[in-house]
């Protein structure tokens, strides 16, 4: 990495940044973010960034509208300062949930943040698993969406060393049948589908699971765990229907209220979540593991940077060996 390349990063991510900065071998960029005494946000960059290459990274996550904002005035500052281009490393897209209108008189406020991240000045947003495809739809600039499931993989036929004859991948609906599949067809497993319906926000009723889940070590794969009371039933529903084990990996993890004690009480064996939204000491569990994406968003700013395939970095990540082979090259 040359010195145009500047990575800034928000109070949400600073670990996150500060770890992909170290595998690039390059410094985080000075900067701060204040809030004033009445809630307004303010950026200051540390250095110039005149005609460099930014990239702020920022998951908005709880509380989310402060971190959007605190990106926005970030974005703000590096387009008046003349940064040659602005991407948002979003590892978590705040809002994403909100992409149709369920009732009349709704916004659709995924399409908004679109707006006001482009309106502010973003060239590209990068971010991990988006809860609906169509919000790359939303932009008007590059989308490049970042896929978990290479680290599910390796996770459970690697390091749990599953066996894959026993495994059955589980939707936790209708709608996430392809964000399943991508899972199911590296590891050549079946999936099954939860049927369920959601009376009203955060709630949801159990009324079938299609799918033979019987004998078999069941991973039940979703984007976002909030509550976790639908991972939970789901598990609960999966286990009284014979399943041997029950596993779920989970790309964004928010866990409020009560989400902690009941992923605890529940059926789930072990819950497998990325580093896209930082896991405080008061919501972690020897039920939780966590897995991290910042080898992957390293990759995928150094291919950026170099015009290569960001195709290719998904790609290379389903190589068990890959990481050995990286730190190969980097000795050489």
């Amino acid at each position: 990495m040359d010195n145009n390349t500047k990575i800034i990063a928000l109070t949400a991510s600073t670990e996150f940044a500060n770890k992909v900065a170290e595998i690039l071998d390059i410094n985080v960029m000075p900067s701060k973010v204040i809030t004033f005494a009445d809630g307004e946000v303010m950026f200051e960059g540390g250095e110039s960034f005149r005609g460099c290459n930014v990239y702020i990274v920022q998951s908005t996550c709880y509380p989310v509208t402060q971190h959007l904002m605190e990106l926005l005035v970030a974005i703000d500052a590096c387009k008046r300062g003349s940064a040659k281009s602005i991407t948002c490393i979003m590892p978590y897209f705040g809002y994403a949930r909100q992409d149709r209108k369920a009732k009349p008189r709704q916004p659709i406020t995924a399409r908004l943040v679109a707006d006001l991240l482009t309106t502010a000045g973003a060239n590209r947003i990068v971010c991990t698993d988006l809860h609906a495809s169509q919000i790359q739809g939303f932009f008007n600039i590059p989308v490049d969406e970042v896929v978990s499931t290479p680290l599910y993989y390796h996770y459970f036929i690697n390091e749990m060393k599953l066996n894959k004859d026993d495994i059955v991948c589980v939707s936790p609906d209708h709608g996430g049948v392809v964000r399943t599949s991508r899972l199911a067809e590296k590891i050549g497993a079946p999936i099954a589908i939860i049927d369920k319906r959601r009376p009203r926000p955060n709630e949801a009723e159990i009324i079938g699971i299609v799918g033979e889940v019987e004998g078999k070590d069941c991973i039940i794969v979703d984007d976002i765990v909030d509550t976790a009371g639908t991972l939970c039933l789901a598990a609960n529903k999966l286990k009284q229907l014979g399943a041997r084990h029950v596993y779920a990996c989970i790309s964004h993890a928010i866990l409020s209220g009560p989400a902690k004690e009941r992923i605890e009480n529940s059926g789930i064996d072990r819950l497998v979540i990325t580093d896209t939204i930082p896991l405080p000491e008061e919501k972690q569990s020897e039920k939780i593991t966590v897995v991290s994406l910042t080898q992957m968003y390293a990759d995928i700013i150094q291919a950026l940077e170099e015009g290569g395939s960001l195709g290719a970095v998904f790609q290379n990540f389903f190589d068990e060996h890959y990481k050995e082979k990286k730190n190969r090259k980097k000795e050489q």
